[in-house]
């Protein structure tokens, strides 16, 4: 033995783990919240598959039921994004000479029927806000996304130390790795939550984690031993107090301020989308901006 380490396109059977493990440390998933994304869906896929299996040994099929299993009855939207994460590492595994499985016709993308009242009212988002019977973490979370218009996963990635609380600001790090800062208005809410805490992350999961599922160390409360709260858990919690979606906080914030009459150009910057036809999926008015401006065309009243 050399103690040589060959590189991954030179051994004959690379495991899915190994697979897995070199597609999420190359350069092009450096962004952490990226990386988090992907790792949560590699995670479930190697739970599936085996992970100490050969990476030859799956066939597309294979890996098309299970991709079937894990999402296939959720929403449109949910298979895409899940599928292209899979996608992602097939194709960087055939970048790296593996013996990679192709996804067969039967996991193609599923198109997204486009939904116009994804937006929630802002009464309803108000009431939902100021509930009494929700806990602190999770109120908080829902005021940060809706007012900052952030993504959730942009949110959850947040430590203690970033905050600035007197300018009432927080670093966002977008999809594209920029570091952005935002007002906001949970500057009343922060502070208890964060209360007896100096580092670590800002939202934090209930339970503390096992032995078997211990986090990296940037991801573990260093004064509760609590790890940072994941995007499937909030997402789940939102929707089990609210009946929403996670992202609807994200959307309405957009169409509530298009709905006032902000420029798309201001959205944009709010929302940091770079594209104005992706933007402008979100800047859609909801039923009562719609019936509003219904008086607009109603004939004029006689005077008397």
């Amino acid at each position: 033995m050399t103690g040589k380490i060959m590189p991954l396109r030179e051994r004959d059977t690379s495991t899915i783990q190994a697979a897995a493990d070199g597609f999420l440390s190359s350069p092009r998933y450096a962004n952490p919240n990226a990386r988090r994304g992907y790792t949560g869906v590699m995670d479930r896929l190697l739970a599936g598959l085996g992970a100490s299996r050969p990476l030859a040994e799956v066939s597309g099929e294979e890996l098309a039921d299970m991709l079937e299993q894990l999402w296939g009855q959720r929403g449109p939207a949910t298979w895409n994004r899940n599928r292209g994460a899979v996608a992602a590492w097939l194709s960087w595994c055939a970048a790296s000479r593996l013996p990679a499985p192709v996804l067969p016709a039967s996991a193609e993308r599923r198109r997204e029927h486009l939904n116009a009242t994804r937006a929630v009212p802002r009464p309803a988002i108000d009431r939902a806000l100021t509930r009494r019977d929700i806990p602190l973490g999770e109120k908080t979370l829902w005021r940060m996304l809706y007012e900052t218009a952030a993504r959730a996963s942009e949110v959850l990635a947040l430590n203690i130390e970033d905050l600035d609380l007197d300018a009432r600001r927080a670093p966002i790090r977008s999809k594209g790795g920029d570091t952005e800062w935002r007002g906001s208005g949970t500057a009343h809410l922060l502070p208890r939550l964060i209360r007896g805490r100096q580092a670590g992350p800002v939202f934090l999961s209930e339970r503390r984690p096992g032995p078997a599922r211990r986090p990296a160390a940037r991801d573990l409360c260093p004064a509760t031993g609590r790890a940072r709260l994941g995007y499937d858990r909030a997402r789940i919690l939102f929707t089990r107090y609210t009946g929403w979606q996670l992202h609807q906080l994200r959307h309405s914030a957009a169409t509530h301020l298009g709905e006032q009459g902000i420029p798309l150009q201001l959205i944009m910057a709010k929302t940091r989308h770079r594209n104005p036809r992706t933007a402008m999926r979100y800047v859609r008015p909801g039923a009562e901006a719609v019936a509003e401006i219904t008086g607009l065309l109603e004939p004029p009243r006689r005077r008397g």
